[in-house]
């Protein structure tokens, strides 16, 4: 039987995380994300986790990132300015490959910018932040619902993919207060590190299996001797410069991505089946959208929806299918324009593409959006 609860969209990550089985957090309290912290500071100890608030942000994942070493499955939360704070150590967790969820409760920028107002100013600092090539994940919730299944399927894809995975949520949905429907335990899917097979002397860190890319991890204090880098490496995880080894390293850190896009992307059309245009939003931002494109609907106009659900990797071949059959394809965001330039990447000119944007620290009425639909049609 489905139990129900009133949430907040910050409460729902905190408690889809634990459902998910994470048991260590660690991080430093900021506005619009703190509540997170405060619900795994309360429950972790009654679930023999562990809860650690650290001095700043960039001990906040590194504290993670030592959690995940240790066989935890692990989290930090942030928003704006913390977030580019751990960029640097979200790197060497690409780069040594070590599961964690960051969450980012997106708010105005940029610098202290507008901490209790909205914004979707953080997509390509999901993507691009950290220096280097690697492949990203990053999934963008709509609903306080969604941001307890989100949660658990971050958890899942950062042990399937043993690399971090982002939550994009923003202050709206972090504050909003919804009805939740709470699966019971072992009802969903739970997807837990691949473990080493092979004995303690013939352990390799690094060495992929052939199956999906991806090298099985060892826990610190499971008995296995591994060597944990931020530099590029060989197989044993010992620092290597040698252009084999760097190629090999780098180009597995996009491909194990790359090579399971289709199993990774997630999106949600609504009425696009004889659409002439279509408005493509995400987070907060597509309630707005969806109001709209409904209420367009109810006048004649033939207007459908489209809501990327994971932002990275972009479900770029998806749209151009739309884009092929649509006139008008409108991007709403809270930005200058961050979305847009993927979806006209994505179009190869199929299709016109219209942005709005926002960055006033409000969330879209869906009569703005309703306006530019009319503009367009």
């Amino acid at each position: 039987m489905l139990k129900t609860a009133f949430w907040q969209g910050n409460q729902a990550i905190a408690e889809g995380a634990i459902a998910a089985g994470c048991r260590f957090f660690a991080g430093y309290p900021i506005t619009p994300s703190t509540d997170i912290m405060e619900e795994m500071s309360r429950r972790l100890p009654t679930l023999e986790g562990r809860f650690i608030q650290m001095e700043d942000e960039i001990a906040g994942i590194a504290a993670a990132i030592g959690g995940s070493m240790a066989g935890y499955k692990s989290m930090t939360a942030s928003s704006g300015p913390g977030i580019s704070l751990k960029q640097e150590n979200l790197g060497l967790a690409y780069m040594a490959e070590l599961p964690i969820v960051v969450v980012d409760v997106m708010r105005g920028g940029p610098s202290t910018g507008v901490p209790t107002k909205v914004s979707q100013m953080d997509v390509m600092q999901a993507r691009w932040g950290s220096h280097g090539d690697h492949g990203t994940i990053a999934y963008s919730p709509s609903s306080v619902q969604e941001c307890f299944e989100i949660a658990i399927k971050a958890f899942n894809a950062a042990e399937r993919y043993r690399q971090p995975v982002l939550i994009l949520s923003d202050e709206v949905l972090g504050h909003m207060r919804e009805k939740v429907f709470i699966p019971p335990e072992g009802s969903y899917s739970i997807v837990d590190r691949k473990k080493p097979s092979t004995t303690v002397e013939n352990f390799v860190p690094y060495q992929a299996d052939p199956e999906d890319d991806i090298p099985p991890m060892a826990s610190f204090g499971d008995g296995y001797r591994w060597h944990i880098t931020g530099l590029a490496h060989n197989d044993f995880g010992f620092p290597s410069a040698k252009e084999e080894d760097v190629e090999k390293n780098i180009s597995r850190l996009v491909r194990k991505i790359d090579r399971f896009r289709d199993d990774i992307v997630e999106y949600e059309t609504y009425e696009v089946e004889d659409a002439d245009t279509i408005v493509l939003s995400y987070g907060s931002v597509s309630r707005s959208s969806l109001r709209a494109v409904k209420d367009a609907r109810q006048r004649g106009l033939k207007v459908g929806h489209f809501r990327p659900v994971t932002l990275w990797p972009f479900p770029d071949k998806e749209i151009y299918q739309l884009a092929k059959k649509v006139k008008t394809i409108i991007v709403p965001e809270l930005n200058c324009g961050q979305m847009v330039l993927e979806v006209d990447r994505a179009v190869h000119g199929k299709a016109k593409v219209v942005p709005r944007n926002l960055v006033n620290g409000e969330l879209f009425k869906p009569d703005e959006i309703f306006r530019a639909i009319q503009e367009v049609v």
